[in-house]
Order: C-alpha cells, then structure tokens, then sequence
C-alpha cells in the first residue's frame, strides 16, 4: 500500500500528538509516517506503575501511548506511525516487529549490529538501548512510534529510568562514527518501514 513519508521538522510535542489523533479521527485513506525531532520533554505512557517523575525544569507529559517513562529532545529522531492496522493485515505485534526490523536494517546498513528483545520493544545495541517504540491503536489505526538517538544529549536518560528499567544506558547513532542528521537518518528509515509495510501487504493479499 502507498504511504506518505512528511517531515515535520522540530514540533512541539504536545501540539504534534494533537495532530495525530486529529489525523486518525478523519479515518484517512492513505498511511503517513511523519519525521519530526521535538523540544525537550519527558513523557510517560499509560503504564504508570511504579513510575518515579523526573525533577527539574524539563517539562513532563503523561501520555496515551504504551510504555512508561522516556525522554525525547533534539538530535533525537521521532517516527510517529499513523497506519490503517486492518487494511494492512497487521497485529500490533508485527507493526512493532516491522519497526524494530527497519532499524536493525539501518543500523546494519551503516555497519552497526543491533537486536531486538521480545520482552522489551524496541533496539539494542549490545545491553544500551537505541530505539524505543510505544503505540496507541485506535479504531484500527495506529499513532505514536518510535524514538530514534542520532546525535542528542542524553543526560537526562541519567534522571529517569528509560521505559521502566533501572540503569539502563542509552546509546546514539553518532557513537559509531555516523554521521547523520535527524532528517537523513528519517527518511531512509522511512523508506525501509514503508518497503517493509508493503511487502507484509503483498504477501497477506496473495489471491
């Protein structure tokens, strides 16, 4: 299926969340992924418990997404996915096997080695964490995404503890020697999701 890659450019959080859900109450007929980097901002999913808030002057939002606390901020890129699961024939699952695949494929591509953990979404490499994915599905369609370290301060992963767990280290693309800015590094992850999410269609509408 067709699908609209838009970058949006630095947004603010709170108003691009707000654009989602005004985005999948029109039940669109075309998928879009939408590249953007925000202000910085920790935000906390609808798994609450045990969540510690975070001190200082960042400013925290509680949110609509799965997962618990996490940080976004510049030289971070953000994918949000807005996509028609039951057209596409996807689980929620798979959409978030098709997220982690197309940054294992990236990062591959750019001589990185990264995994994916079953009991924890999203990308590793060796035990930091490189990628984080938490999605909201409404009425067969899917928002939010994924989270993408390209060339960010991490410091204030260091005040939290990153999607619930205590000590966990963040990793960023310009660790390895990469160099590449949020906009390149979205749009050649966004075509990677996009030839992914077509090639899942192809092979679920065989007649």
């Amino acid at each position: 299926m067709p699908i609209t890659i838009k970058n949006l450019g630095c947004t603010n959080y709170f108003d691009t969340w707000q654009n989602m859900k005004d985005f999948i109450g029109q039940s669109p007929i075309k998928d879009e992924l939408w590249i953007t980097e925000h202000k910085p901002i920790f935000t906390t999913g609808v798994n609450k418990k045990n969540s510690m808030l975070p001190k200082g002057n960042i400013p925290h939002l509680f949110v609509d997404r799965g997962g618990k606390i996490t940080y976004h901020g510049p030289g971070q890129l953000i994918i949000y996915t807005l996509i028609n699961i039951k057209k596409n024939n996807l689980t929620i699952r798979q959409l978030v096997s098709i997220l982690e695949n197309s940054i294992i494929d990236f990062l591959k591509i750019n001589g990185v080695n990264s995994h994916s953990l079953k009991e924890a979404p999203g990308v590793y490499i060796d035990e930091k964490k490189i990628c984080s994915i938490g999605l909201r599905i409404k009425k067969n369609y899917s928002y939010h995404g994924l989270s993408f370290n390209v060339d960010m301060d991490t410091k204030p992963f260091t005040i939290i503890d990153p999607c619930g767990f205590n000590g966990l280290k963040m990793a960023q693309l310009s660790e390895f020697g990469i160099k590449s800015s949020v906009v390149k590094s979205g749009k050649e992850i966004a075509l990677i999701i996009g030839k992914k999410l077509k090639d899942h269609y192809e092979q679920n509408n065989k007649n």
